[in-house]
């Protein structure tokens, strides 16, 4: 459906706006994901304009129809991503100017400037997309390009940095964080963004040919990972302890599920880290290593997802912000958990089961096992075609709402 952006907002905007950019940008990876695992890609880790248009001319009907479809997915949402990133960089701006932008870095919802740095990493991540499918020859000079993804996500990282200075050197020295408010996991998307940087970083790692590349990434990457895994565990407890208290914030309500992006972008960035350190450093991992990794934190995300979807529905969620009148820009942090569970569960199936040989590729357990993956996908794009109509379709249109803390 057509978008129908409004401006000029002033202070009905909201800056988790950004996670609309990011979940479109996240739809794109999972369409990206049909090219990395079915079709061939020899003498490199990712497939590239050269590989998917030899296996568009070669294949049968269903590998063609494949190919076109993930063609036009990731073309659709990325050139989503992009225009809701352009608007949100616009709108915020504006939002710079007025009296509800200072009251937000007044309190705990100043940590929600951290979806800025998480949609602008995303972004990086999609272009790197869109070259590898769109641009012929892009393999040949990547080893030019890697130095240049590394600046680019360290420049992000480190503005990620820089609002985490600010927020932890106003709470920590003057004080005024409300734990009553801090009912919810939103306190998490801060650790969000650095692990979206980090599993950028990681890229080099996994993909350079050249050691020195590749060993920058791995150390880049780590500092980032480790970074957003201690800040995360803490504001999981704490913001579980005031939920224990207080219950559930209404609005915060999806951000009890923010865990499950979290752990399967760190699941990416480790196994590439791993796979540099393979190719490189003489650290040879087993297919078993990866397949018990994938396994365990797998099953952490289904754990908060259960969580989760307990308090939604007790909450009667769905029926107020996602069919219902009521707004809030929170909702789209509902799509991050469907489109990472889509994203993990190819992993799983691919570099878990099909690689210690449980199941065999192609097979009909194995068609089986990804159709859970890619009904994860079509709900992902049902909510954000729903959510994009709610609000930014014509009957919305100027009429955003403007979250809680």
């Amino acid at each position: 459906m057509p978008l129908h952006l409004p401006r000029n907002l002033g202070e009905r905007y909201s800056p988790l706006y950004f996670l609309a950019s990011l979940g479109a940008g996240g739809l794109s990876v999972t369409f990206f994901l049909y090219l990395m695992f079915w079709v061939p890609h020899p003498g490199q880790p990712v497939p590239v304009f050269e590989d998917i248009l030899k296996a568009l001319q070669t294949g049968g009907p269903a590998t063609q129809a494949m190919i076109i479809l993930a063609w036009a997915g990731i073309a659709y949402f990325s050139v989503t991503m992009i225009r809701l990133l352009v608007w949100n960089l616009l709108e915020l701006r504006a939002f710079r100017q007025t009296k509800a932008y200072e009251t937000l870095r007044s309190g705990n919802a100043e940590t929600q400037l951290l979806a800025i740095p998480l949609a602008l990493a995303m972004a990086v991540n999609g272009g790197f997309i869109l070259g590898l499918v769109f641009v012929p020859g892009l393999w040949g000079i990547v080893e030019y390009l890697f130095p240049l993804a590394i600046l680019a996500f360290l420049a992000i990282g480190g503005w990620a940095l820089a609002m985490l200075g600010d927020f932890f050197g106003r709470v920590l020295t003057k004080g005024g964080f409300d734990c009553a408010k801090n009912n919810s996991f939103a306190q998490l998307l801060p650790a969000f963004a650095l692990a979206m940087v980090g599993v950028g970083l990681a890229a080099p790692a996994a993909m350079s040919t050249l050691p020195l590349t590749a060993g920058i990434s791995y150390i880049a990457s780590t500092f980032f990972v480790v970074t957003a895994t201690l800040l995360g565990a803490v504001k999981l407890i704490l913001g579980f302890r005031a939920m224990m208290e207080n219950g559930a914030h209404d609005e915060g309500a999806p951000t009890l599920l923010v865990a499950i992006p979290f752990i399967t972008v760190v699941s990416i960035a480790i196994i590439r880290q791993m796979h540099g350190l393979h190719v490189h450093f003489d650290a040879h991992a087993e297919t078993s290593a990866t397949f018990t990794l994938l396994t365990k934190l797998l099953v952490v995300q289904l754990a908060f997802g259960l969580l989760g979807l307990t308090v939604l529905r007790r909450q009667g969620y769905a029926g107020r912000f996602i069919t219902g009148s009521e707004k809030s820009a929170g909702s789209y942090a509902l799509v991050c958990p469907a489109v990472a569970l889509s994203v993990m569960l190819q992993f799983y199936i691919n570099k878990g089961l099909v690689a210690v040989d449980l199941i065999t590729k192609f097979s009909p357990a194995y068609w089986v096992l990804t159709a859970a993956a890619i009904g994860f996908q079509l709900t992902a794009i049902w909510l954000v075609a729903r959510l994009n109509a709610k609000h930014f379709g014509t009957v919305g249109k100027g009429s955003l709402a403007v979250p809680a803390e």
